[in-house]
């Protein structure tokens, strides 16, 4: 039993030997001292990097889009890099750490699934271009400009002036309306007029709308067809391509505007909608 106590007083006194102490906490000050003058060098080079690249993206050829993805991917190799140098300078074995965050990914994949879901979808969104930067997108019921498309999320700022954050998982698997991919956009305006009306002359009266605008393009040439024959009224639709498609919600409400006083002035007859009322049989 005296052995016994005696090999653990010898034990804690090798562990806790002054000299043997004082020579581990020395060597773990200065690990830290190096770890944190090397994490100063790689904040002041990360800053230097993007006070460089950023006028030389810029300047490339590259739009907005895949400036934002080069500079993301500059961003974070080069925390990644000072963070491996920082603990290589503490003195922790990279190599010992990177095969246990290996083995550890597994499961840390599982319980993470969805954040590097909407990593990957962030890629190929870049990649496959669906849509870019400033785009006039609608998602589902909600509608606005692309203001910035990270890595996890898309954000979108709504005509409102809110900011949506969606998920880029959500990007992928849903339909997205682009209303800027293309050069110009078609509003269709619907008009119903009275039965006895002339249907050429309303269709004359809603061309002369938007052929007197220049914001309306003449080719494709704009045209009025007959969407419906009812009982008590025929449904027509102007169809009209505008030139500068980001206007199109201003130019919508306008153009209705426009419609209407066209019409109302030249007295073509705009009927209520009518119900019709069916009695049961007594």
């Amino acid at each position: 039993m005296n052995n016994f106590f005696e090999s653990i007083t010898d034990r804690l006194f090798e562990i806790f030997n002054p000299e043997t102490l004082g020579t581990k906490i020395g060597d773990l000050v200065a690990g830290l001292i190096v770890g944190l003058v090397v994490l100063l060098v790689f904040l002041l080079i990360q800053r230097i990097i993007r006070r460089v690249s950023k006028p030389i993206i810029k300047k490339s050829s590259l739009d907005q889009t895949a400036q934002t993805f080069v500079s993301t991917i500059v961003h974070y190799t080069v925390i990644i890099v000072g963070i491996l140098a920082v603990l290589s300078a503490v003195g922790i074995n990279i190599d010992s750490l990177l095969a246990s965050i290996g083995i550890a990914g597994v499961t840390i994949g599982f319980a993470a699934r969805d954040a590097f879901s909407n990593l990957i979808s962030g890629l190929l969104i870049f990649l496959d271009r669906p849509f870019v930067i400033g785009d006039l997108v609608e998602v589902g019921e909600f509608y606005g400009h692309v203001e910035e498309i990270t890595l996890r999320s898309t954000r979108i700022i709504t005509s409102d002036g809110k900011m949506l954050a969606v998920p880029n998982n959500e990007m992928i698997n849903k339909t997205v309306a682009s209303y800027t991919n293309f050069p110009n956009l078609r509003l269709d305006i619907p008009v119903t007029v009275g039965v006895g009306q002339n249907l050429d002359q309303v269709r004359q009266l809603l061309l002369q709308v938007v052929k007197e605008d220049p914001q309306f393009l003449s080719e494709p040439e704009p045209r009025v067809v007959v969407t419906a024959l009812n009982d008590y009224n025929v449904a027509m639709e102007l169809q009209a391509w505008l030139e500068n498609e980001r206007q199109h919600v201003e130019m919508r409400s306008t153009l209705r505007e426009r419609v209407f006083r066209k019409l109302n002035e030249a007295n073509v007859d705009l009927p209520f909608e009518t119900f019709r009322i069916i009695s049961s049989p007594a």
